[in-house]
């Protein structure tokens, strides 16, 4: 194998999920970078995979990037994974990536599933375009700009929200883009996924009496665009 990093898209629920070519590199990598080590340690097992773990995340990915890109120089290929999903997609690694491109080492990418385009494809409205402005802010003021800016865009937006902030993500939604449709994710590709769409004040009712743990991804329907005015009859009476 070639040294270098090597991205790795890891199942975002069920296991089963997880490509021919994503296990294969991990089982032939030298050091495997974790967001977590104890979840994708789960994963690894899963796959009878044995190589060593280190934790790369938000709190410690700078002082990792120096010692990664030495490894590669010294001939060393690594991979980088996420919790779940595509690494760097609203998860970290953007200094990894930016360190080893800038060193001239070699990079790659071994796709895998992403909630971003299930969540999509599962709300029917991905067919002219989408937006994808990951989670939120967690203030109101910052969550309310950013829908603010969503009340006249005619394409699909996606975003990601935590079981601790879906309620006041929909309040904003319902205040702000009205009856706009809202199509909600949870827990997507696993035993209890719940999948529901309604208005943002509907999802709402919804969740008080359904259970809210875990992520969620929540798709807003486009802007209806206007009805073509009929055309004018050529013909005169």
């Amino acid at each position: 194998m070639e040294a270098g990093l090597y991205l790795v898209g890891t199942p975002i629920g069920n296991l089963e999920d997880m490509t021919f070519r994503g296990v294969r590199t991990l089982q032939e990598v030298d050091v495997i970078l974790a967001e977590d080590t104890r979840k994708t340690g789960i994963l690894l097992q899963r796959y009878e995979i044995s190589k060593p773990l280190v934790s790369c995340h938000e709190f410690n990915e700078r002082s990792r990037v120096e010692r990664v890109v030495s490894e590669i120089e010294a001939g060393k290929a690594v991979a980088l994974v996420s919790d779940a999903g595509m690494p760097l997609v609203s998860d970290p690694g953007s200094r990894m990536v930016r360190a080893v491109r800038e060193a001239g080492l070699f990079i790659t990418s071994i796709p895998g599933p992403t909630a971003v385009t299930t969540g999509l494809a599962l709300s029917g409205w991905g067919q002219d375009g989408f937006i994808f402005a990951g989670f939120p802010p967690n203030k109101s003021a910052g969550r309310r700009r950013l829908l603010t800016s969503f009340i006249e865009e005619s394409r699909t937006v996606v975003l990601y929200e935590s079981t601790h902030r879906i309620q006041k993500l929909m309040s904003d939604i319902q205040e702000i883009l009205g009856e706009r449709e809202v199509f909600i994710g949870r827990e997507l590709t696993k035993k209890f996924e719940t999948l529901k769409s309604g208005s943002a004040g509907e999802l709402s009712s919804f969740l008080d009496s359904h259970s809210s743990k875990g992520e969620f991804v929540v798709v807003i329907a486009p802007l209806e665009k206007p009805q073509k005015a009929a055309k004018k009859n050529k013909y005169k009476d």
